[in-house]
């Protein structure tokens, strides 16, 4: 399944928008595992995404980690914050190394008034991303457990699968406890699941990372309806 927050911000923008979005910008470079941004923090400024990938997690009062989406190259973040002059709500943390620009909040807020059609694009992407996330919602509320890891590894073998000898390695890097975050399931769960699947040889886990040896098998697991 494809979602329409696929396409990044500043892709959408014109050029002219564009270089004036960057030209207002400081660059920033963060180390693999940095916190970029973090949640229950003041809003000070939105980050343009140049290179890297980041993940985007919200944490419950228990300690569970929901991870909410993987942001990369020419994505905007923080700027809900900005917009609503809110605390952040989810924190965004470097998968690997990140070069971004921070656009300053009140800068962001003085383009979106000069430039009427970047504010047109970011609230087509927010309501793109809502509508992702209303529709991810529905979808997993249809399959197990078992599924939602199926068609996550499958979205990942798309956004973040290089070929290798074995199969398809995932670049993303995400932990058990990250991907049970992602499917809503806990870490001893998606920890079961990922040692059945190793041991039918659908996948194949090491110091590199996991690797899917079997995507048609993955396929096979989801119904056409939910892929």
């Amino acid at each position: 399944m494809r979602f329409e927050d696929g396409v990044p911000f500043v892709v959408r923008l014109e050029a002219e928008d564009r270089q004036a979005l960057f030209e207002s910008g400081t660059p920033l470079v963060f180390p693999a595992r940095q916190v970029l941004l973090r949640e229950h923090e003041p809003t000070a400024h939105v980050l343009i995404l140049l290179s890297g990938w980041t993940k985007v997690t919200s944490a419950a009062a228990n300690g569970y980690e929901a991870l909410l989406a993987l942001r990369g190259p020419g994505d905007i973040i923080g700027e809900g914050a900005v917009l609503s002059g809110r605390p952040r709500g989810a924190t965004v943390t470097a998968l690997k190394r990140v070069e971004a620009l921070a656009v300053d909040a009140a800068r962001f807020s003085g383009l979106l008034a000069e430039r009427p059609d970047i504010s047109r694009k970011l609230l087509a992407l927010t309501s793109d991303r809502m509508r992702d996330s209303d529709r991810r919602r529905v979808q997993y509320a249809a399959l197990n457990v078992q599924e939602r890891l199926a068609l996550l590894l499958l979205e990942l073998i798309d956004s973040h699968g290089e070929d290798s000898e074995e199969g398809v390695q995932l670049t993303a890097g995400l932990t058990q406890s990250e991907l049970a975050g992602s499917v809503g399931a806990s870490r001893e769960a998606v920890a079961r699941l990922l040692k059945g699947l190793r041991e039918r040889g659908i996948v194949r886990t090491g110091r590199r990372g996991l690797v899917v040896v079997r995507p048609d098998v993955l396929r096979k697991m989801v119904r056409p309806e939910n892929r």
